[in-house]
């Protein structure tokens, strides 16, 4: 399966671009892709515009949410996981219909009359805008102890990237006259196709062979990047890792990953969370587990235990009689949701040591035990004892 593109590489957006600017790219997107646009193409063709319309449509689905968007800029597509998406399970609906809800109407005429597009400016600039190109993302791992990860943390991340050539501040060229406009398809970054069809004449783009989507040729290039814009960097780099986060999750720091040339959008930094295993405490979501074994008199006569917390030890006390197998549960002192509001709890299970081999003076003692009823295991109706076939146990 194809990796995931970054929302705002979909629509050819920055990160903080405006609602305007977010509706203006999927309306160019729209006109684009739609299938409708699409119908006497190859079915290679047909396959590539469904992929790039639903890809356009849950992109917009999620900038276009002041929440989702919120969340999935601090946190990329972890912070959205789940979110509902467009469902194009009954079709993919009327294209003016789609436009028209955006955009409240503004496109009153609609799309009758077979598919001629020319009349929309929008689609008709989205063929001749030369492509923005995207630097790469890095992957990176960091480890963390459940200590910064109850508390969130700040972490110093070492990294080889490409940045901006220094000598020629990323053009490819020292002399600006030395970068001209492509020829082929005049900066545009793109060639245009036209074919007669059935319904009219289809219009379709490629990226231009000459100067591979970029507009720009280097006729001489800058001898220290060898045209490219770029060199290569090792960077220490800090970022913040918000409390809560879980073993394996990814989080997107939006442009620090790799430069891309001739001074275009920078890729990400994604970093995979690697949980450091606690040396007392489990983990199983935001709650803690901890069992302790205790002694037979403590649990006959009660006592004080200490228990390990992410914020520090706490005592706690049990009442005499404690059981074995009894679960305590100490409330909000486990860990923080990265999503929402709350701490998880943290469960305490008290174990009790039965001594394999007593001394004759300690069984004289449990022998003159054994009659007192405080000693007798309260009744218990047979029927409630039920025996597990699998474990071989009641």
């Amino acid at each position: 399966m194809a990796e995931k593109r970054d929302y705002y590489e979909v629509l050819g957006l920055q990160k903080g671009a405006s609602v305007d600017e977010i509706k203006s790219a999927y309306r160019k997107a729209a006109l684009k892709w739609h299938p409708d646009r699409w119908v006497s193409g190859t079915d290679e063709e047909k396959k590539t515009a469904e992929a790039r319309f639903k890809e356009a449509s849950e992109a917009y689905s999620v900038l276009s949410d002041p929440d989702k968007k919120a969340k999935y800029d601090q946190f990329g597509f972890a912070g959205v996981d789940g979110a509902a998406g467009p469902d194009f399970s009954q079709g993919f609906g009327n294209l003016n219909d789609i436009l028209n809800n955006i955009f409240g109407g503004a496109f009153g005429g609609g799309f009758g009359g077979g598919f001629d597009f020319g009349g929309f400016g929008g689609f008709s600039r989205g063929g001749q805008e030369a492509r923005v190109q995207r630097g790469r993302d890095i992957r990176t791992r960091v480890k963390m102890t459940l200590e910064e990860i109850a508390q969130g943390a700040e972490k110093e991340i070492s990294l080889e990237r490409n940045r901006p050539c220094p000598e020629c501040n990323g053009r490819g060229a020292k002399n600006s006259s030395d970068i001209k406009t492509c020829p082929t398809c005049k900066g545009t970054g793109q060639v245009q196709h036209m074919t007669n069809t059935l319904f009219g004449r289809a219009m379709s783009y490629s990226t231009c062979p000459q100067c591979q989507g970029e507009g720009k040729v280097v006729s001489n290039p800058c001898k220290s990047c060898g045209g490219t814009g770029l060199v290569r960097h090792r960077e220490t780099i800090k970022i913040k890792i918000p409390a809560g986060v879980e073993d394996g999750m990814q989080i997107t720091v939006r442009g620090e990953g790799h430069s891309a040339p001739h001074n275009g959008i920078n890729g990400d930094l994604l970093v995979i969370i690697e949980q450091i295993p606690h040396a007392k405490l489990r983990r199983e979501g935001n709650n803690l587990f901890y069992p302790i074994i205790i002694s037979v008199t403590d649990a006959l006569l009660g006592c004080d235990i200490t228990v390990p917390c992410l914020g520090g030890n706490e005592k706690l006390h049990l009442d005499p009689g404690t059981q074995s197998g009894t679960v305590i549960r100490m409330r909000g002192k486990g860990l923080p949701s990265v999503n929402s509001y709350g701490k998880g709890d943290l469960y305490v299970k008290i174990l009790v040591w039965i001594p394999h081999k007593l001394s004759k003076s300690e069984k004289e003692i449990i022998e003159g035990l054994r009659s007192s009823s405080s000693f007798s295991p309260e009744p218990t109706r047979d029927d409630k004892i039920i025996f597990d076939k699998e474990k071989n146990i009641y």
